[in-house]
């Protein structure tokens, strides 16, 4: 089941590559889009989701069980909990579409560095995954100043820059504050992994980009940035999220 999800992103990504010119560059851009149209139901259920959570730790029954239980954490969180069943609201649910997100990344990594075959070791791997694009190979791998292959570094100054890592992580934090609603319980189970996620993932993701090929890298800028363009568009990105909480009005 997992070659032949590699199979579909390979062929996929080689369909688009023959489309745009045979720029794999822009085939990644335009497959990343593909991808975020698809999985669109699932950010609006998120988005969704986040503001009925939001919604009910404001109310006038959960603000009870915080004065009720404040001095019982273990009471207060088996009530939470059975309230958010009442309300059919999860906790959670706000971290759905990121690890959904984890198998396409897996497999988008798979498929670049298989499209990019150049031993004959390796072309003979991406043979077993081709339908119709063996004309295709071996792939155009350079983009801008970019091998798609490797890990990116722009060379300025006699050093490698990892412009790309950078981006990642700018575009990873402001995508995760912008989308994540402000909870007016810190200590809240949902709010924690939220803020936890806020902290962790950005630095992650700029591992990832620092350390496997562009393409993946590449992947991860465009899928932010068009994550918040599709929040934004929705009109639910909450901009004064980017605001240190004594500068909020």
């Amino acid at each position: 089941m997992w070659d032949s999800f590699i199979s579909l992103m390979v062929n996929s990504l080689l369909y688009i590559y023959r489309f745009v010119g045979q720029d794999f560059g822009l085939a990644i851009i335009l497959f990343t889009i593909l991808i975020r149209l698809i999985i669109y139901p699932l950010n609006a259920q998120q988005v969704k989701s986040s503001r009925a959570l939001q919604d009910l730790q404001q109310s006038k029954k959960w603000k009870e069980i915080q004065k009720k239980y404040k001095d019982d954490k273990e009471k207060f969180a088996q009530e939470q909990m059975k309230l958010y069943k009442e309300a059919g609201v999860s906790p959670f649910g706000s971290c759905l579409p990121t690890i959904i997100q984890f198998p396409i990344i897996i497999g988008l990594y798979q498929a670049i560095i298989r499209s990019l075959a150049v031993t004959p070791l390796q072309l003979f791997n991406l043979s077993h995954h081709l339908s119709n694009s063996a004309d295709l190979i071996p792939i155009n791998n350079h983009f801008l100043w970019m091998d798609l292959s490797q890990p990116e570094r722009l060379m300025a100054f006699g050093f490698g820059i990892p412009v790309l890592a950078i981006i990642v992580v700018i575009t990873t934090y402001v995508q995760s504050k912008l989308i994540t609603p402000t909870t007016p319980n810190a200590n809240d189970q949902g709010a924690a992994m939220s803020k936890a996620m806020n902290l962790y993932m950005p630095v992650f993701m700029g591992w990832l980009a620092y350390s496997f090929s562009s393409g993946l890298a590449l992947y991860f800028v465009i899928s932010n940035l068009a994550t918040i363009l599709q929040y934004a568009l929705m009109g639910k990105v909450d901009w004064k999220n980017l605001l240190p909480k004594n500068l909020k009005v």
